[in-house]
């Protein structure tokens, strides 16, 4: 005998298909019916749910940002706390459909509501560093921009392509030799 799910459990069901939905079609290119298909519910059922392909969106968005707040939020302050919060940042992307949906809702910053939550995610990210490990403005931009790279590289794909020149040291460069390793062992 099945069980049936809970309203909850359904709305996840929803959120993960769009979230991978979203992840490889980007926001202007998936409709809500394929949400729909993918999640194996209707898609009225979809739009009763979120209400527009535009709320949909915002709530993947929304997710994906509080999910990497929420483990940036876990990592104990102190001496390691930086190089604890970009191993957790470097974790959370090796999905690659969170990835792109951060990489969607950024490029989308001009929406006010996908604005307003790249905001939220990029300035609360600031502050976290700033709080975590004690360190400067300066030293907290380093980490937010260093996140930004980390976002370009694995979107460029770059640790499936590590052999082709430069890119290895470039990758080397931008996370460290344990975690670059681990991201083209990851991409093989």
């Amino acid at each position: 005998m099945s069980t049936r799910m809970t309203a909850d459990e359904r709305r996840e069901q929803i959120l993960d298909a769009a979230t991978t939905a979203f992840a490889e079609h980007g926001y202007a290119g998936t409709t809500t019916d394929e949400v729909a298909r993918a999640a194996g519910v209707s898609q009225p059922y979809v739009v009763r749910l979120f209400g527009s392909k535009h709320d949909l969106f915002a709530a993947v968005f929304e997710r994906v940002g509080n999910e990497i707040v929420a483990s940036f939020e876990q990592v104990a302050p102190g001496p390691d706390a930086a190089r604890e919060l970009g191993e957790v940042y470097v974790r959370l992307l090796s999905d690659r459909d969170k990835l792109r949906v951060l990489m969607h809702g950024f490029v989308a910053g001009a929406d006010p509501t996908f604005g307003r939550q790249s905001r939220r995610t990029l300035v609360r990210a600031f502050e976290i560093f700033k709080e975590l490990t004690g360190q400067d403005d300066e030293a907290a931009r380093n980490f937010v921009a260093a996140g930004m790279l980390i976002n370009v590289l694995l979107s460029a794909e770059v640790p499936q392509h590590a052999d082709e020149h430069g890119v290895e040291h470039l990758l080397l460069c931008a996370v460290g030799a344990d975690a670059a390793a681990e991201l083209i062992a990851d991409a093989a």
